[in-house]
């Protein structure tokens, strides 16, 4: 895939970002439990993301992952309108994660993306 992204993002619960971090790692929520992979979403695909499968919800949190530590457990499939979303065919380890926050909405309805620190 030309110009694949390196890194992703997982939109987490508050109780599942609490639990990345207590466990150091994080298994899936349960449509990722369902499915049999981590849904994750490149920078362009966030948005889109957060206002389709988290409307109305408060507490999220956006954690960057780093899919180069991941290796061969990411697979880029077709999903919502044929674009290829990157899936994790394995729990996320915390070590996989750069970067994490709170989710915040730009201006523009983007959500702001966090920043390693």
């Amino acid at each position: 895939m030309p110009d694949t992204p390196t890194t992703a993002y997982k939109v987490l619960t508050g109780a599942q970002m609490a639990a990345l971090e207590r466990d150091g790692s994080f298994a899936g929520a349960p449509v990722d439990l369902a499915d049999g992979y981590v849904h994750l979403s490149t920078a362009a695909q966030l948005a889109g993301t957060v206002d389709k499968h988290f409307a109305g919800q408060d507490d999220l949190h956006v954690a960057a992952v780093d899919l180069a530590a991941l290796g061969d457990a990411v697979r880029w499939e077709p999903s919502r309108g044929g674009a290829l979303f990157p899936h994790l065919y394995a729990a996320l380890p915390l070590d996989a994660v750069i970067a994490y926050g709170p989710l915040e909405r730009l201006d523009d309805g983007g959500v702001r993306l966090p920043v390693a620190g």
